[in-house]
């Protein structure tokens, strides 16, 4: 997937991995994503893996963002 530069402004999206930077990549689009962005996470990763990220100490989701995918995950 080419990532948009808007979702990750920080870095140059060429040299994401989407394995090794899935914490990253998952708390972007929960956060920011688009309906594009969300339906490639959804195939790319697990509900399991989404679930473990939102549950991480310090993670970088806005607490509302968190009530809400915790309620679309359950």
């Amino acid at each position: 997937m080419k990532f948009r530069q808007s979702l990750f402004w920080d870095t140059n999206p060429k040299n994401i991995d989407t394995r090794k930077n899935a914490r990253y990549i998952i708390e972007r689009i929960l956060e920011l994503g688009q309906p594009d962005d969300i339906t490639w996470m959804f195939r790319q990763y697990s509900k399991s893996d989404i679930k473990k990220v939102i549950n991480l100490p310090r993670n970088q989701i806005s607490p509302k963002s968190k009530a809400l995918w915790t309620l679309i995950l359950k």
